[in-house]
């Protein structure tokens, strides 16, 4: 039986996919033309265009590689894994967290390369994992925003409004995290087992380890950065300063927005259009690059995670305990 939750959910869900493709209709009606179709195509499929997009397509391996290795250092207090295995894990996560909306199931597919008696903390970690590639995309989104902040209309300036209180809390209960590790470490830990006793290892964050997280954050945060401007370039025909804070309010918006899988590609689509508003560049090129990375970046390595998962046998009633 359908109970009034999950019809609200349903309908709230089709309301922002309504509402994102709207906003795509109404900003794109005019830049789809034969005309534009037809430089588009010429300008993907043009020398300069298939190199623009090799170098995009190159860069994913080095995106999640980076991930891998993150993913690799702060597993490694609890249980040891090889930088191959970390990669499954990663690949295999990417797949699964199209799932739920804000990749919430995605530490579901990454701790079956642990052992069982290790997942509790290792899915712990999976969430502060994240909060490091968050800090990054914050902070300089917090920049991008001060400097955009008055481009935007009074009908999308609660975006803005909602995209900085909901980092003020995530950066807060980071904080709490990194300080007291153990403490968190080990009050989750016992929700998540079912086990009524479970010893938990020390953990601290070193200086070393800290630095090494923030630091390959930040590096992969430019492999995105780099993405998306050879797109816009390829697919819009410009690039400068404005549109480069433009894509760091882009990040922080669609990193703070729980995505839902299948209508990520509006989502996200929706937000460009907003965010660069006035940028004096081609409503249909952000479109295009705003999907293109997407589908570089999530789509491509689910496809591989999901093979991954079907090697591994994987199990879809699998709970986080290992029972």
């Amino acid at each position: 039986m359908i109970t009034h939750k999950k019809i609200l959910s349903i309908v709230l869900k089709i309301s922002i996919g309504l509402a994102c493709f709207l906003i795509i209709y109404f900003r794109l009606k005019n830049d789809f033309t034969p005309t534009n179709l037809a430089l588009l195509t010429d300008s993907v499929f043009s020398g300069n265009g298939i190199f623009t997009l090799l170098i995009c397509i190159l860069l994913i391996p080095l995106n999640w590689g980076i991930e891998s290795y993150k993913w690799k250092i702060i597993t490694a207090p609890v249980e040891v894994i090889s930088f191959f295995n970390a990669s499954r894990s990663v690949y295999s996560g990417v797949c699964l967290g199209n799932l739920a909306p804000g990749r919430a199931t995605e530490f579901i597919a990454k701790i079956i390369f642990f052992k069982p008696e290790n997942r509790p903390q290792i899915t712990v970690l999976h969430f502060v994992n994240g909060m490091f590639q968050l800090s990054i995309t914050y902070i300089i989104g917090f920049v991008a925003l001060a400097y955009k902040m008055k481009s935007f209309g009074d009908a999308y300036v609660w975006i803005a409004y909602t995209a900085i209180s909901t980092a003020v809390l995530v950066i807060i209960i980071f904080i709490i995290c990194l300080v007291k590790i153990d403490r968190v470490l080990n009050f989750l830990t016992q929700r998540i087992s079912k086990q009524k006793q479970i010893a938990v290892a020390a953990y601290k964050f070193t200086k070393i380890q800290l630095l090494q997280l923030f630091g390959l954050s930040a590096i992969r945060y430019v492999v995105f950065f780099i993405q998306m401007v050879l797109l816009i370039k390829l697919f819009a025909g410009n690039f400068d300063a404005t549109i480069g804070f433009g894509i760091a309010l882009y990040f922080l918006i669609t990193t703070t927005i729980p995505m839902i899988s299948f209508l990520e590609a509006a989502i996200r689509a929706a937000v460009a259009l907003v965010v660069f508003k006035g940028a004096g560049i081609s409503n249909a090129g952000l479109a295009l690059a705003s999907i293109s990375v997407w589908l570089l970046n999530i789509i491509l390595p689910s496809i591989l995670g999901y093979i991954i998962l079907l090697k591994q046998n994987f199990d879809f009633k699998f709970r986080a305990s290992g029972k």
